[in-house]
């Protein structure tokens, strides 16, 4: 393995959960929860998010830090509330973009990184001009939930290592993404 490679593979710090939030309609409020049930193939109880293996985007998270850049970025003085983001979990003290492709553990559950989670229009009508830009490469990540269980805030998230998953699907998509990563 390169320098480089060992570097990237190598993710020392672990987060914690600062805040979490579910939205049971589309467009509606988000609602502020202490803890919330994370369900294989379903995403998080109470959000409005498509169950099934193939949902990319069971789970949204942010970089808590990143509240404070975003509002910087649209000439704020204060860090932006996570509500107003539209994401499921803000994340302190680990650097989401090191989950990539990776497994890992917040609370109970265990999910998947699936993708970079891209800012949307809506955020730009919601807010203020300028939203979707101040966004971009702030946006956090998407997960799918690989073992159900309960996050509570405060929760730690740390990278999983895993060697034998009981579902195959699971397995072919470890071992994609432990190659992207070589």
């Amino acid at each position: 393995m390169s320098p480089l490679q060992e570097l990237l593979a190598d993710v020392p710090q672990s987060g914690r959960v600062r805040w979490i939030g579910v939205r049971p309609k589309p467009r509606e409020a988000m609602l502020e929860v202490e803890a919330v049930e994370a369900r294989r193939e379903a995403g998080l109880t109470g959000d409005h998010s498509r169950p099934g293996p193939r949902n990319a985007r069971q789970v949204t998270l942010i970089q808590w830090e990143h509240l404070a850049v975003v509002a910087a970025l649209l000439g704020r003085d204060t860090p932006l509330p996570p509500d107003e983001l539209r994401r499921n979990i803000a994340v302190a003290g680990i650097n989401l973009f090191s989950l990539k492709g990776r497994y890992f553990r917040i609370g109970q559950a265990l999910l998947q990184t699936t993708g970079w989670c891209q800012p949307c229009a809506r955020l730009e009508e919601r807010l203020d001009r300028g939203t979707f830009q101040a966004m971009r490469g702030h946006g956090g990540i998407t997960a799918r939930v690989i073992e159900g269980g309960i996050i509570r805030l405060d929760d730690s998230v740390r990278v999983e290592i895993l060697d034998n998953l009981s579902d195959p699907q699971d397995n072919d998509a470890r071992q994609g993404w432990r190659a992207r990563l070589e």
